[in-house]
């Protein structure tokens, strides 16, 4: 993990090295998430969540661009059909990181571009929040020891930029990384899978 920072910054330290043009910016706008890999025959179904942050476009020329971000991510997983003592329970997983993409960019065209390239992602925040309406039940639990802090994945989009300020993207993170934190023995696997729409504007 530490030989993938430092190849990320020594990737942008080189893009700012060799920038024709650089630009910062905002984003933000809504995820859509959900868990994949070894969940026990449960089915889970995708939640809602937010992201919000800053990047920085680094252009090279006219068709290629470097983009850094730094995002806030509101992201986990639902199930509805876990029965508890025979009644049935409500159950969300909210997972909440704060995610550094570094995407590279290719405009087809003066305002179409599609974009791809990893992303490490720091876990901050594991809930489980679980609601059992018929006992009027709706209790939170903290849930981050069982995940692993970092997360890794490839994320692949594209977006429009309306005007020279303001644009809008979509994106699907595909989680790499098995962030389930397990013991010795025991190699079940769990992996994040995000799809967002992004608004942003470009000082």
């Amino acid at each position: 993990m530490k030989n993938v920072i430092l190849s990320a910054i020594a990737v942008m330290a080189f893009g700012f090295a060799n920038a024709q043009e650089v630009k910062y910016g905002v984003k933000g706008g809504l995820n859509l998430s959900n868990l994949s890999g070894d969940t026990d025959g449960m089915d889970l179904k995708s939640k809602f969540g937010f992201h919000a942050g800053g990047f920085v476009e680094i252009k090279f020329s006219e068709k290629f661009a470097l983009q850094p971000e730094l995002l806030y991510s509101t992201q986990g997983t639902r199930f509805d059909d876990l029965e508890v003592n025979g009644y049935e329970a409500k159950t969300c997983f909210n997972l909440d990181y704060i995610n550094v993409p570094v995407m590279f960019k290719y405009f087809a065209t003066e305002q179409f571009f599609i974009e791809a390239g990893p992303q490490i992602g720091f876990l901050t925040s594991a809930k489980a929040r679980v609601k059992i309406d018929e006992l009027n039940i709706d209790n939170k639990e903290d849930i981050k020891d069982n995940f692993e802090s970092i997360d890794f994945g490839l994320n692949f989009g594209a977006g429009y930029e309306f005007t020279e300020n303001i644009f809008a993207s979509a994106r699907y993170n595909l989680g790499l990384a098995n962030i389930a934190k397990t013991e010795a023995g025991d190699d079940s696997k769990i992996h994040n899978g995000v799809f967002s729409l992004s608004v942003g504007y470009k000082f």
